[in-house]
């Protein structure tokens, strides 16, 4: 898987996004395709079922919390502190532990963007590491990989909060095809990422650094590196093995932002208020349903449910299950009600084509923006060909549903002109929004010449093009589909 000022300014903290490795390095995944997969962790999440055929509920919508459920509501005011209550690893005695502090501490808007994300996951997430009896460090990991984005996706193709490649995905139970995605399924994906911190948090002898260590460079080479250092006579801590620079931070970076959170005030920083409760719900659907039906169901903009539910890669559920959903809690009675009443064949959208002269199928398809393999398997058909005037449905419900990215649509100066981009190297404590202000550019400008996004990180030497007249224009392109 690719890969933390004041006591008078409120900073939402969290986690440091380094997209680029833990369980989807390609060595690592090669070793584990060899190994049996952990069995899965049931999800004791809230659950309400509502058959495709028929009203009646299958689950009780008010069905009680657990008794230890209700303990932790009692016994703590917020998710940090359940958080810190269940701190277990030991402290690392590395001076990049203080250096990584320092920059999230340097980077308000990053944490602040970051924090929103993450009320939405955090609070499942906690709850799936204290079952396990997981430190409760681990629960801060999806920060360092993905900056709790669950749409991300890294140039090795790994995706989600936990960035898993697709071999190392499928080998821990990730299902993934043309509608679903469990990779950037919140619960899945997280029950998956658990099973291997898990797995290797044992095959590490119970040392936590290395296991992490595994997680973001592969275990092959993490135990190469052990077996060096003890044919030198070397220790074999984390911080002593001869890594490559990312996996030498990617532990301090968790670890700093284990102590910001633990001591927030030793820090000057606030964080941003997550009250210790679930924020979504799994409401079982019976079959495929449309998101954009759903959306309206509970009154919920198609982009929020999404962000929860981000394994559906098109606009529905897939065919052949998973046949559930996450939403709101407080819309959990409102889509049971809505599904209980909702006719069978208003469950997908559809569109109606009538074949025009000079029509293909791979025409209409990109006209729709679903798959050739759709149009014929909704109607039929055993071959591409088509004739005038034949009645076509589109489930339109099959369209993708990944976000967008921004990319640059670089079109370069004409011959002689001096409208050159301004190279600004990154200094620390540089922002997108600092930079921006000493050019008089936009920040939206800034990132999308230099095909970044927003909350990007700055690296110190970064060289960033600036245009300060002109520049080159933006263009939004579907994101690369995952495989």
């Amino acid at each position: 898987m690719d890969w933390r000022k004041t006591n008078t300014t409120a900073l939402s903290v969290f986690l440091f996004l380094a997209v680029a490795g833990c369980a989807s390095t390609p060595a690592k995944t090669a070793q584990n395709q060899s190994e049996t997969a952990p069995a899965k962790v049931t999800s004791a999440s809230p659950v309400a079922v509502i058959g495709s055929e028929t009203a009646s509920i299958l689950a009780d919508a008010s069905q009680p919390a657990t008794d230890s459920a209700d303990q932790a509501n009692k016994d703590f005011p917020d998710i940090w502190s359940r958080i810190r209550a269940g701190y277990r690893m030991k402290s690392l005695d590395s001076p990049q532990v203080e250096k990584e502090i320092q920059w999230f501490v340097n980077n308000p808007e990053y944490m602040q963007r970051m924090m929103e994300r993450a009320k939405l996951y955090l609070y499942y997430i906690v709850e799936e590491v204290e079952k396990r009896g997981m430190p409760m460090e681990i629960a801060l990991l999806p920060a360092i990989e993905s900056a709790y984005k669950p749409h991300a996706y890294s140039r090795a193709r790994a995706v989600g909060l936990w960035q898993f490649m697709p071999a190392t995905g499928r080998l821990y139970g990730l299902k993934a095809n043309w509608w679903y995605d469990g990779r950037r399924d919140v619960q899945e994906s997280t029950r998956a990422a658990l099973d291997y911190l898990e797995k290797l948090h044992n095959e590490f002898d119970g040392d936590w650094h290395l296991a992490l260590a595994a997680y973001n460079a592969g275990e092959g080479k993490v135990g190469r590196m052990i077996k060096l250092n003890e044919r030198k006579g070397k220790s074999t801590d984390y911080q002593y093995l001869k890594l490559k620079r990312e996996t030498l931070h990617y532990v301090p970076k968790l670890m700093a932002m284990a102590s910001i959170v633990g001591d927030p005030a030793k820090y000057g920083v606030q964080l941003a208020k997550i009250p210790n409760e679930p924020y979504f719900t799994r409401v079982e659907t019976g079959s495929q349903i449309d998101l954009g039906v759903v959306a309206k169901l509970v009154d919920l903009p198609v982009d929020d449910l999404h962000d929860i539910n981000p394994g559906y890669t098109r606009w529905a559920t897939d065919t052949n299950g998973p046949h559930h959903l996450l939403v709101p809690v407080d819309k959990k009675a409102a889509l049971i009600e809505g599904l209980s009443k909702l006719p069978e064949d208003e469950r997908i959208q559809w569109a109606h084509h009538s074949v025009r002269r000079g029509d293909t199928m791979n025409k209409i398809a990109r006209e729709y923006g679903v798959s050739i393999e759709v149009i014929r398997t909704a109607n039929n058909l055993r071959s591409n060909l088509l004739r005038s005037n034949q009645d076509l449905m589109i489930p339109i419900s099959s369209r993708t549903m990944v976000p967008t990215v921004v990319r640059a649509a670089y079109h370069p100066p004409a011959a002689g002109s001096k409208d050159e981009p301004i190279i600004h190297r990154v200094r620390p404590g540089d922002t997108l929004s600092s930079i921006a202000r000493r050019y008089n550019v936009l920040v939206r400008q800034l990132a999308q010449w230099n095909l970044m996004q927003l909350d990007d990180v700055l690296r110190r030497g970064q060289k960033l093009k600036i245009w300060t007249s002109g520049g080159p224009t933006a263009s939004i392109e579907p994101a690369v589909p995952n495989s």
